[in-house]
């Protein structure tokens, strides 16, 4: 069959529309079945991660995550199907990602140590902890930082790469804590007499634990005191209200007893002073007149 000076094969333009319209709808079936895996795929996913626990947020986002990577996955696969080149489409999307990550590489580095924190549970909301100088309760872990509450109510936002690449100290992780209270005594007070009064108090308060046992030691022999230290057990929500109710007993006991806690003092000597006081009372006799 001629057209416009061209000759057109029926047979073959049927034989290739029937190729490329198999094409697409095999295309077309990769792709409505690869997204029906794709979020098969995610649900088990989700409940894996569900089951280990995985902060809400972070599993959230790791599912959207993945469904998008599968679905990238599917979409290549179909236009491959079709006859599309997916190299010069998988190229561009890698230098996308390239360029994306060295402008976002500090919000990735956070990212990527929130995962770690979530995953790896150092601490959790609730927790008292200490990350490098500051200290307070963890009020919320994001993907990218973490906040903390101080005791006086200030919101102090941790960038979490800095969480993963410095010492943390979670002051609740366990349930019980050890107390060291420290009481300085003169050294011409009684030091038996000193320890068995903290022993006594620390023995009878209610929420000290009496195994293991309060002890006092003698800890330091300072310039100007003697330092007795009491250690003490109890669980971590009443440590606090513990040490500060022992340290206002041991004052009154300690004042009842005449021991005294000593201020700091220091002796200073300065050389020539007693020939500056002679050169000062010399200068200020008077002289001796004679009567005529």
């Amino acid at each position: 069959m001629g057209f416009l000076g061209f000759t057109i094969d029926i047979a073959t333009l049927t034989d290739s529309a029937l190729t490329l319209l198999f094409k697409v709808v095999l295309a077309l079936l990769i792709f409505i079945v690869g997204r029906w895996l794709a979020k098969k795929a995610v649900t088990v996913t989700n409940r894996i991660m569900v089951r280990s626990r995985i902060d809400d947020t972070v599993a959230s986002f790791l599912g959207r995550l993945l469904y998008g990577i599968l679905l990238v996955i599917v979409a290549l696969a179909a236009l491959n199907q079709v006859g599309v080149h997916t190299t010069s489409v998988v190229a561009i999307l890698g230098g996308a990602a390239v360029a994306i990550g060295l402008s976002l590489k500090d919000q990735l580095s956070n990212f990527a140590a929130g995962i770690m924190i979530v995953t790896f549970r150092p601490f959790v909301r609730g927790d008292y902890v200490q990350i490098k100088t500051f200290t307070g309760t963890v009020t919320e872990i994001t993907l990218v930082n973490t906040h903390l509450t101080t005791i006086n109510n200030h919101d102090i936002i941790i960038p979490n790469s800095d969480i993963t690449t410095s010492a943390t100290t979670n002051y609740t992780a366990l349930p019980n804590r050890r107390v060291d209270i420290t009481i300085r005594i003169g050294y011409d007070a009684d030091i038996k007499t000193a320890k068995k009064i903290m022993l006594d108090l620390a023995r009878d308060n209610a929420v000290v634990f009496s195994d293991p046992a309060p002890i006092v030691r003698v800890t330091n022999l300072g310039e100007n005191s003697v330092d007795l230290t009491l250690n003490v057990w109890t669980t971590n929500d009443d440590w606090w209200a513990m040490q500060c109710e022992l340290l206002e007993q041991f004052k009154y006991a300690l004042d009842d007893n005449k021991i005294d806690i000593p201020f700091p003092q220091r002796s200073v000597h300065v050389k020539g002073l007693d020939m500056l006081v002679n050169n000062m009372d010399q200068s200020q006799k008077l002289p001796m007149t004679k009567d005529e």
